[in-house]
């Protein structure tokens, strides 16, 4: 490990500052679970219902939209990478080094993310195509610089392997609990007679930024960074020495492939859905009950999950989870004539299992910050962040670009009453057939590929201490 860089680790319980820093604690993880609340609610409200309401209310062909969201995701990629590159290269002040952009940039993010569901009547398809592609992509910008630094701060709320996995947990519960406000109340708000209605967008949108904003207030207030590099002696890092660096990181590699994999499943789930329970089932508002047992499942999951990484480690639990939902989605795919709310039934336990990956997946990160430190010398919690939320978002460009032309390619047109028969059970094939044959391969690769399991994530934690120590 090079000897370059100097970490001054502010301890919970002794130290320099042990007086005027609190132990980390349950307020660090409601911050912490705040953050994700804020990011979630336009996060999911866009995942979930932005391309119906480009469809149905603005009547754009619904390939358009894919290739918007495409180039979206793809651009917000190289922002994230940027911004995380950018925050690395900043001081950090009074308040930490990355919770006060949290509080700058939250206020520019959602009043955008309103901005994506106003419509103004009466205009033509190129204006409101150039509208989509404005607001989109400016949201999707202004959202890496709240989200890469939300996410980078794990890192250094506290260095302990099980309490990153709480921090983690309560991440993947505030997600949850945006999830469940949006997926319950929001197609009650948002459609009107089965229909996408402009004006209830618009209000939905308004209410969700409301809570929003709360939130990050919330999570500004309560974590607290106590993990800093010694800036007095911050060394001068070049970009190719981090991509070296990064290289070499089996570990963040792996868990970049799998993310990125999880979430043109995870994304392209969300999308299918709002067609398959709007046209194949004839009910948009089962979504209601779907986000409602997604966010149970969450929560009944949250408890087991500290005691169950505790005996066998995250990779392993990760692991675990996303194999029973893959098993339930292959079933799905040859039960095609059940009833909405008998295929809610049974999709419940596919939402458990991956409800157990997300409510780990965090904690990978933490861990691969750490080994890129142990590494390379550098503690370099932004870049690293970012270079994983880059994997995230291209995973979601791949997604939002693959819904779109997939529900073009099985047929789907706004304008028809009611959708031909094979266009249904190609909505069918993508809600349940894709998703197994993903998730497999997902599981394949945590289950093979993935080297940090539970033994070496403890010696890591164990050996970096250790250098940390030797340096002071």
């Amino acid at each position: 490990m090079s000897q370059n860089a100097k970490l001054k680790v502010e301890p919970t319980t002794s130290g320099p500052k042990a007086a005027t820093t609190k132990p980390f604690g349950m307020k660090d993880k409601l911050g912490y679970l705040f953050g994700d609340f804020g990011n979630d609610f336009f996060f999911i409200l866009v995942a979930a219902f932005l391309m119906v309401y480009y469809t149905d209310v603005y009547g754009l062909n619904p390939a358009f939209v894919g290739t918007l969201f495409l180039i979206a995701r793809l651009w917000d990629a190289v922002a994230d990478v940027s911004w995380g590159r950018f925050i690395d290269t900043r001081r950090a002040g009074k308040n930490g080094k990355f919770r006060p952009w949290i509080f700058r940039m939250s206020f520019p993010l959602v009043i955008t993310g309103v901005l994506m569901f106003v419509h103004i009547p009466g205009m033509s398809t190129g204006f409101y195509e150039a509208y989509a592609f404005v607001t989109y992509i400016l949201w999707g910008t202004l959202y890496s610089t709240v989200n890469i630094p939300y996410g980078s701060m794990a890192s250094v709320i506290t260095s302990d392997p099980v309490e990153r996995t709480s921090l983690s947990s309560f991440r993947t519960l505030g997600g949850n609990l945006a999830g469940l406000i949006i997926n319950v109340v929001g197609p009650m708000i948002l459609f009107v007679n089965n229909k996408a209605d402009a004006n209830h967008f618009l209000l939905g949108a308004i209410i969700f930024g409301v809570l929003s904003i709360a939130c990050y207030m919330a999570c500004y207030k309560l974590s607290v960074e106590r993990i800093a590099m010694d800036e007095t002696e911050k060394p001068k890092v070049k970009l190719g020495q981090t991509i070296k660096g990064l290289g070499k990181n089996k570990p963040l590699l792996w868990i970049l492939i799998a993310s990125l994999t999880f979430m043109v499943c995870f994304m392209l789930i969300g999308t299918v859905n709002v067609y398959l329970f709007k046209d194949y089932f004839g009910n948009a508002k089962a979504l209601s009950m779907v986000g409602l047992i997604q966010s149970v499942a969450v929560f009944v999951g949250m408890p087991l999950i500290k005691p169950l990484v505790a005996k066998f480690g995250k990779k392993e639990v990760a692991s675990a989870g996303i194999l029973l939902a893959a098993v339930v989605y292959g079933a799905l795919y040859f039960l095609p004539n059940l009833s909405a709310n008998q295929f809610i039934g049974i999709l419940s336990i596919a939402m458990f299992g991956y409800g157990i990956f997300n409510l780990v997946v965090w904690a990978f990160v933490t861990d691969v910050i750490d080994y890129h430190e142990y590494l390379t010398g550098l503690r370099e919690d932004g870049t690293v962040y970012s270079i994983y939320s880059f994997a995230r978002k291209v995973g979601q460009a791949i997604a939002g670009g693959l819904g779109g032309y997939a529900i073009a390619a099985v047929g789907y047109n706004a304008t028809l009453k009611s959708q031909s028969q094979s266009t249904l059970d190609g909505i069918h094939t993508l809600g349940t057939l894709v998703p197994f044959i993903v998730l497999i391969v997902i599981f394949l690769i945590l289950v093979f590929l993935y080297p940090l399991n539970k033994v070496k994530t403890q010696q890591l934690a164990i050996d970096l201490a250790e250098k940390r120590n030797s340096q002071k």
